[in-house]
């Protein structure tokens, strides 16, 4: 499995000989360019996560790929395309396979409602179990060997990160929904995580894929 971080929370996964975008949101770019996918999977709408502006052109210019969105997006943005990816579905691409997770983004104010989102874990022979949480803290499926963990955001605090991910037991991880942090607040936030849990953390801040080992 090869993982690219492409900022805050979108993430390539190439394995398997298959391609897959996870959140191409709008606190980033670097993913604007990126063709031959096999399937772009959307976890929730806030554009963080679902760029309005931009994920319409990338998926023009990838016809063939597989668009898999939590089941609320089609009802905010023009995707006519997409496949609803609800809690429980299973997909396959090749012998990869994706389960949907979760199903609640993580409270940010009690005053604000909550929108759907789905987790997604990522499997194949061969391959690391890989989990993107979306933005919620709250499912923690078995098996888990690397981790894209949240590093901050409105709706969560570092203890919850902490508890989260060593319930979660994953070997290796690297930080994503890192969009709003410094420099100092990100050497934070990756010091005490891995200080406090038992993940090995990598730091994909360069945007170059990393061979998991």
């Amino acid at each position: 499995m090869i993982i690219t971080h492409l900022g805050h929370s979108a993430v390539l996964v190439e394995a398997a000989d298959r391609r897959l975008l996870i959140d191409p949101g709008n606190f980033s770019s670097a993913w604007h360019d990126l063709r031959d996918l096999d399937a772009v999977v959307v976890t929730h709408q806030h554009p963080d996560h679902a760029d309005p502006v931009h994920l319409p052109g990338l998926l023009a210019a990838n016809p063939q790929a597989l668009v898999l969105v939590e089941p609320s997006l089609p009802e905010v943005m023009d995707l006519p395309q997409a496949r609803r990816l609800a809690v429980g579905d299973r997909v396959d691409l090749g012998s990869l396979h994706l389960q949907a997770v979760g199903g609640q983004h993580a409270v940010i104010h009690r005053d604000i409602p909550r929108i759907g989102n789905v987790g997604v874990v990522i499997e194949g022979p061969g391959q690391p179990r890989f989990f993107h949480p979306g933005d919620a803290l709250d499912t923690v499926p078995p098996g888990v060997d690397l981790v894209a963990l949240p590093a901050h955001g409105p709706w969560c605090a570092m203890k919850e990160i902490i508890d989260f991910a060593r319930q979660l037991g994953a070997e290796r991880g690297f930080l994503i929904h890192d969009g709003l942090l410094n420099q100092r607040g990100w050497s934070l936030s990756f010091d005490r995580l891995g200080q406090m849990t038992g993940t090995g953390l990598v730091d994909l801040r360069d945007g170059q894929p990393w061979t998991v080992g």
